[in-house]
């Protein structure tokens, strides 16, 4: 059920890291590395609206792109960024701080979600032997794991002594890009990866910042993108196309900009979201 790598059959980029475990096992299939991007994605266990919002939507962005999901399968952020990637068609890893048995897979409310990773083609690894239970040790231990295997890893939302930090600090060692969802200055959930920012991690705002932080040349797929969907439209459909092309909107100032009545809005945008071309999230509508 569970295979056991030596370091000689570690991804090649933990073999570069400068702890790397003694051993690893593996349930599922590894993704082939020449053919994907690795983006560790980690954040608050006590999320916000604000942070699943944020990490629904970015992963959103990224679909179509050979890119894999790293994550801790912990409850949170993590176990959204898993989440999202298997919605959006996109491979997964979890590395959970237990063994992989599900005696012990910790959280044992993720076990469905464990088990879907690996059905879909992903994998969950562990350095720990298969019935090792978690423990308060072992959770740092694995984040060196996460930020080794992964080209990057993006944070969304932590404290100022969240342990989504030690993942941070570690890919900066390991010298692989940090890129940060800003917070609000309000928020306690958002000073350590503000600080992030203030210490020269990149802000990411939108998906494209994470694909052009990877190396994908994003310029090509959005006009092949931006040509399949924009065909045949209605005139008021074009109109809103238009305006949305400068920015994005709230649904409100959208209409009246549009010159639209209210109902014939509901009805127009609602079309336009089930054909792909536009979306909202997070109180505003963009094209997608």
């Amino acid at each position: 059920m569970f295979k056991k790598l030596s370091p000689a059959n570690f991804p090649s980029l933990l073999k570069e890291i400068n702890d790397p475990p003694e051993i690893l096992y593996l349930e599922g299939e590894y993704p082939k590395e020449n053919e994907y991007k690795f983006l560790a994605v980690v954040g608050s266990r006590k999320y916000s609206r604000y942070g699943q919002e944020a990490c629904q939507e970015l992963i959103a962005g990224l679909a179509g792109y050979p890119i894999v999901i790293v994550s801790g399968l912990a409850l949170g952020i993590d176990a959204i960024a898993h989440q999202s990637a298997l919605k959006n068609n996109l491979l997964t890893v979890a590395i959970p701080g237990s063994g992989l048995d599900r005696k012990v897979l910790h959280p044992f409310s993720n076990h469905r979600l464990a088990d879907e990773i690996v059905e879909r083609g992903g994998c969950l690894i562990s350095e720990l032997e298969p019935e090792c239970p978690a423990g308060i040790h072992t959770f740092p231990r694995r984040n060196r794991i996460m930020a080794g295997l992964s080209h990057a890893t993006l944070i969304i939302e932590a404290g100022e002594k969240s342990g989504t930090l030690i993942t941070a600090r570690l890919a900066m060692e390991y010298n692989r890009d940090v890129l940060v969802v800003p917070g609000s200055i309000f928020s306690p959930s958002s000073r350590g990866a503000n600080n992030l920012i203030r210490q020269g991690a990149m802000p990411v705002n939108k998906s494209e910042d994470i694909l052009q932080a990877l190396g994908f040349n994003t310029d090509e797929k959005e006009k092949e993108k931006q040509g399949r969907l924009f065909v045949d439209l209605s005139p008021v459909e074009q109109k809103i196309v238009e305006i949305l092309q400068t920015d994005s909107f709230p649904r409100d100032e959208l209409i009246e900009v549009a010159e639209l009545t209210t109902s014939e809005a509901n009805i127009v945008l609602s079309a336009m979201e089930i054909k792909g071309i536009i979306k909202e999230a997070m109180g505003e509508i963009r094209l997608i």
